[in-house]
């Protein structure tokens, strides 16, 4: 992947990449971007690349420009500098600063009830929890995942979310809970209590075969 295809592949995901990224991680990003803009020689050019590859590794694992850097996709040096196109890198500098565009998923999924990491004596890394990353608020925990009134994890969401991989895909994971399920009737999160827990799996296990 040359320098180019990096910057139209952000390009074409820029505002869920900027809503995937802290503040910390958008200045950083700035900075490289400037430094492929300015780079004078092909060394300047694959140390950039590198740099850059290096700060989106902090991207969820299913937003597509992980992905695209995950499926095979390799770095090729650029034989000249003047090979970059500086006019689209400049193009993302200039809106980088202004406030992300949210995901529309995202910003549904993270307006559920939730708890704060501090609350939750889980490891961050459980695989049995949906773990979802506000831009400003840090990590939260869907509130349907505990025992109302605790923060001990329900057995059922757990088997469940690993069905789903929650912890590769969290947003997937809490889709499936948070939004209507034909095969149910209903929201699964809303259906803890009332819908058997074998019920609720074999729902989950369904949607996992069938893909």
């Amino acid at each position: 992947m040359t320098a180019d295809d990096l910057v139209a592949l952000l390009g074409d995901h820029w505002p869920r990449t900027l809503a995937a990224l802290g503040p910390d991680e958008r200045e950083e990003l700035a900075v490289l971007l400037q430094g492929l803009a300015g780079a004078a020689d092909p060394r300047a050019v694959r140390a950039a690349l590198r740099r850059l590859r290096r700060l989106l590794r902090a991207l969820p694992d299913e937003h597509p420009v992980t992905r695209a850097l995950r499926d095979g996709v390799r770095f090729a040096d650029a034989p000249d500098a003047s090979e970059v196109d500086r006019a689209p890198v400049l193009a993302l500098l200039a809106t980088l600063h202004a406030p992300p565009t949210p995901d529309p998923v995202h910003a549904r999924l993270l307006a559920a009830p939730a708890l704060a990491a501090d609350d939750v004596a889980a490891a961050p890394g459980e695989p049995g929890l949906i773990r979802l990353r506000h831009p400003e608020l840090g990590d939260r925990y869907p509130r349907f995942q505990f025992v109302s009134g605790t923060t001990r994890p329900l057995d059922v969401v757990g088997r469940i979310n690993r069905l789903l991989m929650a912890d590769r895909d969290p947003w997937g994971a809490a889709d499936w809970w948070l939004g209507g399920n034909r095969w149910l009737g209903g929201v699964p999160a809303e259906l803890l209590g009332s819908v058997p827990d074998e019920e609720l799996t074999r729902a989950a296990r369904e949607l996992v075969e069938g893909d």
